[in-house]
Order: C-alpha cells, then structure tokens, then sequence
C-alpha cells in the first residue's frame, strides 16, 4: 500500500545525497586485480575509473535508443510524440560528445604507465563491453558488417568466460537480442508507411522516384552546360558528363532499389518505400506535417555521426598511448577500432540520400502539397 503523506514526507527527509546517489558503492568499485585499492597505483585508478564512466554513459544511451524504438515501434506513431524521439536522440549526440572528452584523460596516461599494468589485463579488452554491443545491436547494425575481432572471430564468442561458458556480458547481450526488432527495424517501418504526395500506395511511391530522377538528371545536366560555359575544354567536359551519367545510374539503382540483385521484388518494394521517404521528407522539409519528421531524420543522422566520431577519436587515443601492438584481447588493436568506424554505420539510405538532394528550384512540385499543412486540429 502506497504511504500516507506524512510518512512519504519523512521518507523525503531522511533522504540524503551520499545514499540516493549510492557515493560509498561506487568508491568500493576501484579494486583492480587484487579487489585491494591499496595496491591500485595512481595511473590504473584513471585507466578504471574511465572505463566505469563509459558504462554509466552507456546504460543512459540504451535507455533513451529502448524508449525511442518503443515509440516507433507503435503503429501508426503518433505524430505528437516525435518530439519525445528527437530529444532522445539529441540527448544521446550530447553523451557521445562529452564521452569524447574522456579521451584527453586517458591520453594523461603515458606508454611506460600503461605497461606497467596492461599484461595483467590479458585477455580483457573493451571488445567484452556488453552494454556496446547492446548499442550496435539497438540500433541494428548488421552482423554481416562485423568485424572478426581475433582469435574468437564471433562478437558473442568474445563474451564468453575463458572456459566457453556464458557471462554475465553474455546474458546481458541475448537478453538485448531476445527484447524484439531493433530501432532501425521500426524506423524503417514507420518511413515505409509515409504518404508520398498524398499516397503510400507503390504506384505514387514509384510516380515521385521517377519524377525526383527526372528532375536530378535535368540538374546534372544543367551542371554540364555551366562547365561548357565555363570554357572547360572538351575532353575536361566529356569527363564531367561520364561522371554525372555514372551518378545517375547510381541514384536510379538506390531509388529504385536496384542495388542489390539478391533481393526479392517485396524487399525491393519496401526499400523503395523507405528511400522515397527519406528524399520526400528532406525535400519538402519546410512543410509543416513533415517539420518534426525531418527533425528526426537529422537527430539520427546526427546521432551516428557522434558515435564514428567517437571510434575515430578512441582508435587516436589508442595509437598515441600504445601504438599499433596487438591489443590486449587479441584483436588487430588500432587497425581494427579504425575498421569499425570505417564500416559501422546502420543508417545508411540516410546518408546515401545527401548525395542526391536537390536545390529548391530543381526539386519536383506536389500535386498535394496541401495534405502536409497544419490540420484543424494541429491549430491552438
């Protein structure tokens, strides 16, 4: 039964910041190998207290990418809540740009001051963060872009203990495996259902793709007759044209979903759907219905920049302080962490997309550009 007033009031007013924020556990947490932090030397204490805030950054990014993908995951999403997701997203591109920081801290950290400890690591490495796995899988980075991390070769592999049994990293990944689909899945579904000019029927969908294609050779072409204006000599311009016809062919492929000969005519379908989504929302962002979801789109976008920035800034912070050696849990070390922020990316028709925007001027007009204006009941 919930307390009377009076007693939840005494409860607020026993309560003090060192037990709320649990100050006496965490400070217990900096044992090292020997559980003793009497035998931690200055330079361990840092290189485990970093590690630690990274957990605590992590745990707050899953939760805001587990109440983003539950939004999406509604069907239809409601419209009012978009805002919800877009302040997620922001939230997550702020603790990767603050984690960021966390480097120069651990650059105070000298070679020889590394080494001093690092042996005794062995076999740990960061590959065994469990909560950045979660990350990669949330989000839905693809298992065939994975990079083989040594001796284990299978990410799940990696979290196992020593004898092959599972961890407590393990449990925690194939609980984030079993919890459903991941945020890309829903996102995807919620962009396949957007109304293209006023339909989402594949008929419209492949209607505004081959009007947008249109259009763009139009404005490849225009760009061709400026460089012939320009004077560029002719051999110059006959490059320039075999250029801009090749990214033609291109964007037709990626528009029409044409790019992966594997699929089948119903994957096609539904990435023509998402495609022509994306390019109708960054196109006509300045419409009122589509204003909070391209808000979204570019949170997202955002979003994972911030985390390849991160990879990017952890592999330099790695390579200043031990090189390029074999890392401590038998990965290729900086070449690998180099990899990852090469190949990682899970939303990657976003940024395919910003190749093939148009100008203003250049991009189709709407039949029913008025379906995307403030409704009657959007009004206050």
């Amino acid at each position: 039964a919930r307390a009377p007033p009076a007693a939840r009031l005494a409860i607020a007013t026993d309560m003090n910041y060192w037990d709320y924020i649990h100050v006496e556990e965490l400070l217990a947490l900096q044992g090292g190998f020997d559980d003793d932090e009497q035998k931690v030397s200055n330079d361990e204490a840092l290189f485990i207290v970093v590690h630690q805030i990274y957990e605590l950054w992590f745990k707050l990014i899953l939760r805001e990418l587990t109440s983003a993908r539950e939004l999406f995951r509604q069907n239809p999403v409601p419209d009012q809540k978009l805002a919800s997701a877009a302040r997620s997203f922001r939230r997550v591109v702020t603790i990767f740009e603050q984690a960021i920081q966390h480097f120069r801290v651990m650059e105070t950290l000298t070679t020889r001051d590394y080494l001093d400890f690092r042996d005794r690591l062995i076999p740990a490495s960061g590959f065994q963060s469990a909560q950045l796995r979660e990350i990669e899988v949330l989000l839905g980075l693809d298992d065939a872009l994975r990079i083989p991390l040594g001796r284990e070769g299978s990410y799940k592999e990696a979290l196992k203990t020593a004898d092959g049994s599972p961890s407590s990293a393990t449990r925690r990944l194939e609980a984030r495996l079993a919890s459903g689909p991941s945020l890309k899945h829903y996102l995807y579904e919620w962009l396949s259902r957007t109304p293209i000019d006023g339909s989402s029927e594949p008929e419209a969908v492949l209607r505004f793709l081959r009007n947008y294609m249109r259009s763009m050779r139009a404005e490849n072409e225009r760009r061709v007759q400026i460089a012939i204006d320009k004077a560029l000599a002719p051999a110059d311009v006959e490059r320039l044209r075999a250029r801009y016809e090749a990214e033609n062919a291109n964007a037709e492929a990626f528009l029409l979903a044409e790019d992966d000969p594997g699929a089948d005519e119903a994957t096609r379908e539904k990435r023509r759907a998402v495609r022509a989504a994306i390019v109708f929302i960054e196109s006509y962002r300045d419409l009122p219905r589509l204003a909070w979801p391209r808000e979204v789109l570019d949170r997202i976008l955002e979003m994972e920049q911030a985390m390849l920035i991160w990879r990017q800034r952890h592999a330099r912070m790695v390579e200043r302080v031990i090189g390029r050696r074999t890392g401590t849990g038998g990965s290729a070390g900086v070449d690998y962490l180099d990899q990852t922020a090469l190949r990682y990316r899970v939303f990657g028709d976003l940024w395919t997309v910003r190749s093939l925007l148009l100008r203003q001027p250049s991009v189709p007009e709407l039949e029913h550009a008025s379906d995307y204006g403030f409704r009657v009941e959007d009004s206050p």
